[in-house]
């Protein structure tokens, strides 16, 4: 649904483009940036009048909430254009729903749904060059919310900035991925705000991913916090596991965030007529399943990455490896989906969003 303008956006357009500099056969993820950015500020207890201006350095007092409390929420979404030229988002409506959530659960005001949609075609249009057709690429949207009251007193801020900056992009991962199941460091605890795409909840995250990596894998696999008995997720991505021709993954909860491609792969599963279930997997089912072969596929979910084939896990030392099935879900779920996403077959769930 299409949203109408409280007020005009106000737009400063770039003098030179940037985008004769870039590579766009070797980009690294998240490094490079389009020429504009949208900002809105909120003080005086509302959003005031969006802007869309060059993307440019901001500059900020010391003693800004951000930098000492931590109120910051963000988002993961991308545009896509299809053969014909036409930009085309994926459930933008979920990636609003997540972060009004989200914020609210760090006493951030909610962002109105209109300065939202209006700023973020403004941007996709304004930066429309930046969008490249073809299957793998596309334009990775970061929407972004930061507390910029200056001050160190404890409690929440009364001024805050919503950004959207935008980077070109192709395959988040690449090669073979591997998981470690982790025990002793955890992610989210109940009653939290795991659920949350807040900044802590990926910063706390990077220490015992570098762990991991000096033993060989690509990403951790976080179980709960209490007995550490069942799994959650892994980093940035919702986890799958095919067990036997079933799909199982975990159900969402304050410790585990709710996926867009996670529940689009749900809903696509039961298209086909795929057997999901929604469901508390414990550790220890999924290495039993590794050991006696029930264990077909594994894989993650999530904005950036699509889906990724995960090829094995460690666990207590013991490391598993995944055979290569022929007809993998993952191969036929990236297919469906990515078609849907750049238009290239119909769309019966009504997911795909047109930039007019």
């Amino acid at each position: 649904m299409k949203s109408t303008a409280l007020t005009a956006v106000q737009i400063e357009k770039a003098t030179t483009s940037r985008i004769r500099q870039v590579d766009f056969e070797n980009l690294d993820f998240g490094k490079v940036f389009t020429d504009h950015m949208f900002v809105c500020e909120f003080k005086n207890g509302s959003w005031q009048t969006p802007t869309i201006k060059p993307y440019q350095a901001i500059s900020l007092f010391p003693s800004a909430s951000v930098f000492h409390y931590g109120q910051a929420v963000f988002e993961g979404m991308k545009a896509y254009k299809d053969d014909n030229g036409k930009i085309l988002m994926f459930r933008p409506e979920d990636n609003l729903d997540r972060i009004n959530k989200s914020a609210k659960r760090m006493a951030i005001p909610e962002f109105p749904k209109e300065f939202f949609f209006d700023g973020l075609e403004s941007l996709l249009k304004l930066d429309n060059e930046w969008i490249k057709p073809g299957i793998g690429n596309s334009l990775y949207i970061r929407p972004f919310v930061i507390a910029t009251e200056a001050g160190v007193r404890a409690s929440a801020a009364k001024e805050y900035m919503f950004f959207i900056i935008c980077s070109p992009a192709q395959s988040y991962y690449g090669g073979e991925v591997r998981l470690k199941i982790e025990e002793e460091f955890s992610r989210a605890a109940p009653g939290g705000f795991g659920y949350a795409k807040a900044a802590g909840n990926y910063g706390g995250q990077f220490y015992p991913t570098q762990l991991a990596a000096e033993q060989g894998f690509q990403q951790i696999i976080w179980t709960d916090a209490k007995n550490h008995e069942y799994i959650e997720e892994a980093g940035t991505m919702n986890l799958f596991f095919r067990i036997n021709d079933t799909l199982v993954t975990g159900p969402t909860s304050d410790t585990i965030l709710d996926g867009i491609t996670r529940k689009s792969l749900i809903e696509l599963a039961k298209y086909h007529n795929i057997k999901v279930e929604e469901r508390p997997v414990k550790v220890n089912e999924v290495v039993e399943a590794a050991k006696d072969g029930s264990l077909k596929e594994m894989f993650g979910a999530g904005t950036a990455a699509v889906i990724n084939p995960v090829k094995g896990f460690g666990f207590r030392g013991e490391r598993f490896e995944l055979e290569n099935v022929t007809n993998s879900y993952a191969s036929l779920f990236k297919k469906e989906l990515t078609n849907i996403q750049y238009n290239v077959t119909a769309d019966p769930f009504g997911w795909r969003y047109v930039v007019e």
